[in-house]
């Protein structure tokens, strides 16, 4: 192909991107901007609270400890290698994708810098309750847009699609083995973990019934 030709298909592509994201409305901006603020808000919280980290965000925690970059720095960098198990599952990349790796991890950098930790345990667990119900309501709120699944998000849907299983069941399986590589690397474990293993599934469900939506990827929507 000849530079011209080369130049040709770069411009048409850039149209084609800029013609896609002005078809996306203000609302589902807006809804997917909230969700992924949501989910690093919720991250700290949980991180806050230190009663245990859900299974991600522990296994980022024990990275970080090894590696010496924050936690939320981690979430961003280890996004991408999750992207490879969704090839042989059929998914497709979405604008919601890209801003979910690198949204979320900055939303919890942020958000760490501002929330108190709680010395008394009413209070942890209040912190930690809050943690996981944002983080799915997060998470409905943004797969709700249908523009692109976050990379453990994408995992689940294709999963979800692929054995027929619930999102409750497809979530609590994937977290559950997350935290054994977690919890070998030293990420925190604790009562916190065991509530986000066994709540976040029925949660984001309850989000999807809330906005009258499913679980679908990019590629059924376009």
């Amino acid at each position: 192909m000849n530079p011209e030709n080369t130049q040709s298909v770069h411009m048409n592509r850039l149209t084609l991107l800029r013609l896609t994201l002005s078809a996306i409305s203000a609302r589902r901006w807006v809804t997917l901007l909230a969700g992924l603020s949501c989910f690093g808000f919720g991250i700290a919280l949980m991180v806050q609270a230190r009663l245990g980290l859900g299974p991600w965000e522990s296994l980022n925690q024990g990275i970080a400890y090894h590696v010496g970059l924050p936690i939320g720095t981690i979430s961003i960098l280890l996004g991408v290698p999750i992207l490879f198990l969704w090839l042989p599952l059929g998914e497709r990349l979405g604008i919601g994708t890209v801003l979910n790796v690198i949204g979320i991890g900055t939303v919890t950098n942020l958000s760490l810098t501002f929330l108190p930790v709680f010395s008394t345990l009413p209070l942890q667990l209040v912190e930690m309750a809050l943690g996981i119900t944002i983080i799915g309501i997060g998470s409905g709120l943004y797969l709700s847009t249908r523009l692109g699944a976050g990379p453990r998000d994408g995992l689940m849907m294709g999963l979800h699609r692929r054995t027929g299983w619930s999102v409750r069941v497809t979530r609590t399986v994937i977290e559950l083995s997350v935290l054994a590589i977690a919890y070998l690397l030293g990420g925190t474990i604790g009562i916190g973990t065991l509530a986000f293993a066994l709540g976040i599934g029925p949660v984001v469900q309850m989000a999807f019934k809330l906005l009258g939506t499913k679980p679908v990827s990019v590629k059924s929507e376009a």
